[in-house]
């Protein structure tokens, strides 16, 4: 379909998208904000940029640039191969997924507001950037890039407020495991080491650097604490889900820097050990209509929710299944659910400050979103939050009462997927879900997860030779 296709309605949005990067470029371009930004780096001492992006698999990805051709980047951006945004990742044949070494190359406009100076070398910052189709090419030239899974959140956001009145205010709960000399659990056996003040005496030269580097890029610390073996949590507070969202690739690169600081090693993986809990990224979520939390109703002290969040998470519990692939992006992730007893829900359902469920009511007015795990990309992840809530919202749906503990289904959501390869199916199958994602993104999303299911599903483990090695006659 050309753009002369397109009906009237849509040609108007399409034209609108292809101003998109002109009206961006013509924001970074205004004195004031050439000023002020060559005023940051100028008083911070910077010298190199990092002008940075998320992958869809919630890496980043950069281009580095000395400080002082700022305004050019302002002006012109920076050019990647379009497969950046896909992690690069080839297929079992070889062929780059999204495109292939043919496929174009895409601009990233740098947004100026994001600049941080990088606490550990004060040489060098970054900024994030907004990915465009670039502007010489027929037709969709100057579009944002449907990969950008960062810009499409902050578009997402935007849309759900306009349609419903209400903004979405996020906390992550991201944890992670740590290996190293001194590092070591203490504990007695058949017990677990959460909480204990000796083990998070051991991690207190790590969560100090972690707190200090955090808090120099922007994030308001409040509180963390030692879970289990080898594994921490740490919190900041609360925001916008755009803001939440860009807090958690931050600190994943915080992380990061420390662990290689210390010698040690930290990791996202979402089920590291048998027997142990994962690492989850739990989503506290609510609801704001202006400066009030409509999650909760006034006046009332115990645990409830409001009718409008009863419809919210009708949406969430809904739409669970076609989430799955998101919320939880591996093979690997699905090892949480099968290990029983370590808080990771397998169903649908929601209760009142109950750990076991996909959606806890806290005393706090907030719901908690418990599937995520640690390696989510949180853009993707907010982005289906909201087209679920807002189908929750529009229909009214009844989540049903609070999970009591019993053992029969929710009539709403029924079972989550227990496979990546399940997963996948469900994803596909949720057109309310895909049809708010960019078609370009559905399509290579699938593809990068069915082929990470394919490799697993041909891979030989030791698992295998344990098993059948020598005891098949």
């Amino acid at each position: 379909m050309t753009i002369q296709d397109l009906s009237p309605s849509a040609l108007r949005r399409a034209l609108d998208d292809r101003d998109a990067f002109a009206e961006h470029r013509e924001r970074n371009l205004r004195p004031e904000t050439v000023r002020e930004l060559g005023e940051k780096i100028a008083a911070s001492g910077v010298e190199y940029i990092y002008y940075a992006l998320p992958t869809i698999g919630s890496r980043m990805v950069a281009k580095m640039v000395p400080a002082r051709h700022f305004r050019r980047n302002l002006e012109k951006g920076i050019a990647f191969h379009r497969t950046a945004l896909s992690d690069l990742q080839n297929d079992r044949y070889g062929n780059l997924i999204g495109g292939g070494i043919e496929a174009r190359e895409f601009w990233g406009l740098p947004e100026p507001d994001t600049f941080v100076v990088l606490p550990w070398d004060t040489s060098v910052a970054r900024i994030f950037c907004t990915a465009y189709e670039p502007p010489h090419l027929p037709e969709v030239g100057g579009r944002p890039l449907a990969l950008d899974t960062r810009s499409l959140l902050i578009r997402a956001h935007a849309d759900f407020t306009a349609r419903t009145g209400f903004e979405v205010r996020s906390g992550t709960e991201p944890e992670m495991t740590w290996e190293g000399p001194g590092l070591e659990v203490v504990k007695k056996p058949g017990s677990s080491p959460a909480y204990q003040v000796e083990n998070l005496e051991r991690m207190r030269p790590i969560y100090k650097q972690l707190v200090s580097y955090a808090q120099a890029m922007g994030l308001d610390m409040i509180e963390g604490d030692y879970e289990d073996d080898g594994q921490i949590e740490l919190n900041w507070m609360y925001d916008r889900i755009e803001n939440t969202a860009d807090r958690l690739v931050t600190y994943r690169q915080i992380c990061k820097q420390v662990a290689r600081e210390f010698g040690v090693t930290a990791s996202f993986m979402p089920k590291p050990y048998n027997g142990q809990m994962g690492n989850g990224c739990h989503h506290n979520l609510s609801l704001w209509d202006g400066d009030t939390n409509v999650t909760e109703d006034a006046g009332r002290v115990e645990l409830h929710v409001s009718e409008t969040a009863k419809h919210a998470i009708g949406g969430l519990l809904a739409h669970a299944r076609g989430s799955m692939a998101v919320m939880a992006s591996t093979v690997n992730s699905y090892k949480r659910f099968w290990d029983a007893g370590q808080f990771a829900p397998s169903t649908a359902n929601w209760g009142l400050d109950s750990r076991g469920c996909l959606v806890r009511i806290s005393a706090n007015g907030r719901m908690e979103y418990r599937v995520p795990d640690a390696a989510v990309n949180p853009y993707l992840s907010h982005t289906l939050i909201l087209a679920a809530m807002e189908d929750g919202l529009e229909r009214r749906l009844d989540p049903g009462a609070p999970d009591a503990g019993g053992t029969d289904l929710p009539a709403i959501g029924g079972q989550l997927p227990l496979t990546l390869g399940e997963a996948i199916d469900a994803f596909v199958a949720d057109t309310t879900l895909t049809g708010r994602l960019p078609g370009d993104l559905v399509e290579i999303y699938t593809q990068l997860k069915q082929e990470e299911w394919a490799r697993y599903c041909g891979a030989i483990t030791e698992w295998d030779r344990e098993m059948y090695w020598e005891t098949i006659p």
